[in-house]
């Protein structure tokens, strides 16, 4: 009877085992290269082709579609969470509405790749891993750098505004808050620096940093870190006052372009935010910026291929948590 009951406890402890392998294996499997080559073939040709007849039309998109992704990524992961709308489902106000979103375009090109995909293999790719690959197409149909992006990621069911709005650095943030934002995501002062070149394309609007040509302190001042002349035609050509609400070229006369300019003009102390100033004020940034504008353009684009592929891995959801969404802006 022991070596009986000794076999059963054996049997028990190996059914177990196997148990958590299985329940594992489902629910926190990794991303991978190709991961829809069986189940939807065409997919990330489909989005490529849509991405690459459209973008070279409308290149100020992909500033913003890769927003959208560093966004997503900063709140909950990159789960998708920041398509989301406000339903009865969702019970509060989205990431979607919250102030670091409003300025955030691009919405309505990731649900017509998700139609798209839809079509071809229903329910099969999830708008998490269509905001991913969307984000790496853009960048590359406008001459800027290629990254791998693995896929697998599976969409969340929970967005919430008010953590947008805690969780995504502020154009006003200083060293320390950035720092903090990077780091609770996994991400180095190397990923801050480099994920903040992205700047190098794309617009804003003056209410993200009017602040600091007009009001810096409270008490009507300026921003002694912004250089005074590049403040100066600031204030004279586009936010003419502090409620001006003007779009602004983040990397002037190359906002198109993804380059080395933008390091350039933040080593001329002429960042457009006081997040973008703030990179100077740690040496270890500071000596970041200095080699990569000192090295080769192949260089920045190695290595800011890298932290994207970084960024890009935080806190997915992958085997069976989350879900595949049928529509990007509701859960199912």
């Amino acid at each position: 009877m022991e070596k009986v009951g000794y076999n059963c406890r054996i049997l028990t402890l190996v059914i177990t085992v196997i148990g958590v392998v299985l329940l594992v294996g489902s629910c926190c499997a990794d991303l991978e290269m190709d991961f829809y080559a069986e189940s939807c073939p065409k997919a990330e040709q489909i989005v490529y082709d849509y991405v690459n007849h459209h973008i070279p039309n409308a290149p100020s998109l992909a500033a913003s579609l890769i927003r959208m992704h560093f966004h997503d990524c900063f709140v909950r992961g990159c789960d998708a969470s920041v398509l989301l709308d406000f339903t009865p489902a969702t019970k509060n106000q989205t990431e979607k509405v919250a102030t670091p979103n409003q300025t955030v375009r691009g919405f309505d090109f990731i649900n017509r790749v998700k139609n798209l995909l839809e079509d071809e293999c229903p329910g099969v790719v999830s708008c998490a891993d269509i905001i991913t690959l969307i984000a790496r197409d853009a960048i590359v149909a406008i001459g800027g750098p290629f990254w791998r992006v693995p896929t697998g990621r599976r969409d969340g069911v929970i967005s919430n505004a008010s953590e947008a709005l805690d969780q995504i650095p502020a154009p006003s943030s200083d060293f320390s808050t950035l720092y903090a934002h990077f780091a609770n995501k996994g991400l180095n002062l190397k990923d801050l620096v480099l994920l903040s070149g992205a700047h190098t394309i794309g617009i804003s609007h003056c209410p993200s940093f009017a602040n600091r040509l007009y009001n810096f302190t409270g008490v009507g001042d300026g921003d002694p870190s912004l250089d005074s002349e590049y403040a100066a035609n600031l204030k004279a050509k586009k936010c003419k006052s502090i409620n001006s609400t003007t779009k602004v070229e983040m990397d002037p006369g190359s906002f198109r372009t993804f380059d080395l300019s933008y390091y350039t003009l933040v080593l001329k102390r002429r960042g457009l935010f006081e997040s973008d100033a703030a990179l100077l004020t740690d040496p270890r940034t500071r000596s970041i910026i200095t080699q990569l504008v000192q090295g080769s353009i192949e260089n920045f684009y190695q290595e800011f291929a890298s932290s994207m592929e970084k960024m890009g891995k935080i806190e997915v959801k992958t085997g069976s948590f989350g879900e595949i969404r049928k529509h990007c802006a509701v859960v199912n």
